[in-house]
């Protein structure tokens, strides 16, 4: 990791130097910004959360000081190109009516997003025998991140769930994981997660152990409540964070998925 430049918070207008469908309902952007942004994104954890300022009307200039003319959703840097003065975002693709998945759509080469980000170097997870990662499209840029950052001694299962077959990814790891497709091609109806994680075999407490669970509410809350209460995995064994809850938007659940999680 490249220390020589202190971290600091970065928000900042990007804009876009390219545009990558990965699967049918699924986007990577990739954005350019100053030399000094993109050395300083680079110190930072791949897969961190950070926040992006979608403009209501991208025919306007983005002005990040003007909180009428963009929406916040939160989402994560898949990777950044020191070289290049790029990092890249991935979006799943499911339809207009949500603004970051209509932004990203019809993005263009030109096109402006605003990114904030805070300091962060941390790992996602710690090192473990033992790792359960479990998402839906939501969460495969950190789940592929964190599949990217094991080592060859770890052993375990990822499941994801996403539309269809033909959006099922290549996400290389060294570690020795099983890897489980689930496909849904309606999750505001509902998701298969919870029992596929119920149907696994897992664990026991003699083996260091840890799950990074990210997806809609109800099927955080089920497999939170399956690991801890069932299963008996400590708090510690267990980063579960709900991205979205159905039929609401992000900054309308919000309140919601924090004391949830708070409840664990």
């Amino acid at each position: 990791m490249n220390n020589t430049i202190s971290q600091t918070p970065v928000r900042e207008v990007m804009t876009v130097a390219d545009k990558q469908m990965l699967t049918p309902h699924y986007i990577r952007i990739y954005l350019t910004a100053q030399p000094d942004t993109i050395a300083n994104i680079a110190t930072m954890t791949i897969g961190a959360n950070n926040k992006v300022a979608i403009p209501i009307d991208k025919t306007q200039a983005l002005d990040l000081n003007d909180k009428s003319s963009f929406v916040i959703r939160t989402y994560t840097h898949r990777g950044v190109d020191v070289e290049k003065q790029q990092i890249w975002i991935d979006f799943v693709a499911h339809g207009d009516a949500a603004p970051a998945s209509g932004w990203a759509t019809h993005a263009q080469v030109g096109d402006e997003l605003g990114v904030m980000m805070k300091p962060k170097n941390k790992a996602l997870c710690p090192t473990t025998d033992h790792i359960l990662l479990a998402g839906d499209a939501t969460a495969i840029p950190v789940l592929g991140a964190i599949l990217e950052s094991l080592p060859a001694t770890t052993s375990g299962h990822c499941v994801i769930e996403v539309h269809g077959l033909e959006d099922e990814q290549d996400l290389p790891t060294a570690a020795n994981i099983k890897m489980t497709w689930l496909h849904n091609a309606d999750p505001m109806q509902g998701g298969q997660l919870i029992d596929a994680v119920k149907a696994l075999t897992l664990p026991d407490e003699a083996q260091s152990r840890f799950a990074y669970v990210a997806s809609e509410f109800e099927s955080v809350k089920a497999i939170r409540q399956y690991l801890k209460g069932e299963q008996q995995w400590s708090k510690d064994e267990l980063y579960a964070f709900s991205y979205w809850k159905a039929g609401v938007a992000e900054d309308q659940s919000a309140n919601a998925r924090r004391e949830e999680k708070d409840a664990e």
